[in-house]
């Protein structure tokens, strides 16, 4: 009669966790669309001409302005490849007035005198360098040039000259910017600017905070992996040889767990489909990407988060709460839901709500980065690899993916697929949710270092696997292989952030860096010690955690 009902039991964990399971599963396409580790700033020297006189690197500038006397808010603008070089400072005491051209285009020389002026004119009609040489001959002391499109472009020398005349730093500005000053100089309102470029610190702290979440993240979920596996095997053991249910840990018949069923095993030919079907979403997202769609995704991770929180939180409380998490309750529509997970449910379902609708607020990131480790931490205990050879598969694909759609499509799509989706050009402002951000505090340009959910989920299915595999294998911490793919994967994501400070903030593919600190170090050590071949074939699919004589498992 107990084992009936501990069977009728079993039968409801699955019910009760399989859809959550598939959903999640379904989540998994979305969040390996991810940005590049980086900033929200992308400026890309490598193929801009560069010219005598016009060899400049393209940096962000500041402009502050006053209209009447009264600062308005901080515009960003881009320099150009030619003129001279932004100040990395400001002083207000340097500010200078700001007028108009006539003619407005500065494609021919101005009749009206800018002596000591800012110029500000529109694009068009003429080249860059043209207008610059106008303004500098009316006298002006630096060029805003105000875009016909709200994203900034590279002021770059298309002429076959040298450009050396040119004396004055040029800037460009988005086209609602440009538009508040020209509106304000066409009421005749007296208009100051000051451009500056300050320089970005070497390491922010936000940087560290990013670097021991995406870290403790994965040993969070290595470990509740590795632990559900052992108590599963617990259970399987005290039902096959009921002579040992003493010796069993009592809690791992007692808690509410996720059976063997809600466990999906990648292999190879899944894992090559899964990076297949993110190329072509990804080419949805680039060629189709609006308001729309970015809100859809948005549904889709508040979904997402909130099945991910709720599992968290029900393998959590499920210890201190085990009665409410082994009484199931039957919900029209969904099935058996346990009666801990109905009452955690309306909670994660507000949370998950509330941060959607503020999503756009300053202190919207902490609740992101909560949906996003929970959802993380879920996809981590549902998704396992087997072995070494899909991991290598998988982890592979990935490099390539990433390598291609970030380095190579600028060659078939003359940008790149993956920092143009990362950008989010035509959502109107919205970003993708799939990744975890802090706020670079110290930062002077402010923004966010962020990490896509992908750089953390396709390592921690490699680390996670090495941890059951030292459990299974009954390896200590410096003879197995979990502690040096969390180390590889550490070291991994230093290196990221090492490539994007030297690259001036340029979005860098984290899985560059990270796949080969993390399944390099794994074959390597395994070839060195003899043991690939296990590793590539068995993996942690061992008669695990097997007893002795004596009832007592080796782990404990």
């Amino acid at each position: 009669m107990e084992g009936e009902g501990g069977r009728r039991r079993a039968r409801r964990v699955r019910s009760d966790g399989g859809a959550g399971a598939l959903l999640v599963m379904c989540l998994v396409f979305c969040v390996m669309v991810r940005p590049c580790v980086g900033s929200d700033i992308e400026l890309d020297d490598a193929l801009a001409p560069t010219q005598p006189g016009c060899s400049n690197s393209f940096v962000l500038v500041k402009i502050r302005n006053w209209i009447r006397g009264q600062e308005e808010p901080e515009v960003v603008g881009v320099s150009a490849r030619f003129g001279k070089l932004v100040s990395d400072h400001e002083e207000e005491k340097h500010s200078v007035p700001l007028a108009k051209l006539d003619p407005e285009d500065a494609c021919t020389d101005s009749i009206k005198p800018l002596q000591g002026y800012a110029a500000l004119v529109r694009r068009g009609n003429c080249s860059f360098t043209t207008k610059a040489r106008v303004a500098q001959k009316a006298g002006a002391v630096a060029l805003l040039i105000v875009n016909h499109k709200q994203e900034l472009y590279k002021m770059i020398c298309s002429d076959n000259d040298t450009f050396q005349d040119i004396n004055i730093s040029s800037v460009m500005l988005p086209n609602s910017a440009g538009n508040s000053l020209d509106r304000a100089l066409h009421a005749n309102y007296e208009v100051r600017v000051l451009h500056y470029s300050p320089s970005r610190t070497v390491v922010d702290i936000g940087e560290v905070f990013l670097w021991l979440m995406a870290v403790g993240t994965i040993l969070s979920a290595s470990f509740w992996s590795a632990w559900t596996a052992k108590e599963e095997h617990y259970r399987r053991m005290k039902q096959e040889r009921p002579e040992l249910s003493g010796d069993v840990p009592a809690e791992a018949g007692d808690s509410e767990k996720m059976d063997t069923d809600d466990v999906i095993d990648i292999n190879v030919l899944s894992a090559v489909l899964f990076v297949l079907l993110a190329s072509a979403f990804l080419l949805l997202l680039y060629f189709y990407m609006s308001v729309w769609f970015m809100r859809v995704l948005i549904i889709l991770f508040c979904i997402g988060g909130f099945e991910g929180l709720q599992t968290c939180l029900v393998s959590l409380l499920c210890r201190w709460f085990p009665k409410a998490g082994a009484t199931f309750i039957n919900v029209p529509l969904v099935g058996s839901v346990s009666l801990l997970a109905l009452c955690l449910s309306p909670i994660c379902l507000a949370f998950s709500v509330v941060w959607g609708v503020f999503r756009l607020n300053s202190y919207a990131w902490i609740g992101q980065d909560i949906l996003g480790i929970a959802l993380i931490l879920t996809v981590l205990q549902i998704v396992r690899l087997p072995n070494i050879k899909v991991s290598t598969v998988l982890l592979s694909c990935a490099f390539l993916y990433d390598v291609f759609w970030v380095f190579i499509s600028p060659t078939f799509f003359h940008e790149s697929v993956m920092i143009v989706v990362a950008r989010g050009d035509k959502s109107d402002g919205e970003a993708i949710p799939m990744l975890l951000k802090v706020p670079r505090l110290y930062d002077p340009w402010g923004g966010y270092s962020i990490i896509g959910f992908g750089d953390i989920l396709l390592p921690g299915l490699l680390v996670s696997f090495c941890l059951r595999y030292d459990w299974t294998a009954r390896k200590s911490l410096y003879r197995g292989y979990f502690l040096w793919s969390t180390v590889g994967y550490g070291l991994g994501l230093f290196l990221t952030y090492v490539a994007l400070n030297a690259m001036n903030g340029s979005g860098q593919p984290a899985l560059l860096y990270i796949v080969p600190c993390t399944l390099g170090t794994v074959l390597l050590l395994g070839w060195w010690r003899g043991e690939l071949r296990s590793l590539w074939f068995k993996g942690d699919s061992l008669d695990q955690f097997s007893f002795d004589s004596s009832g007592r498992s080796p782990t404990d």
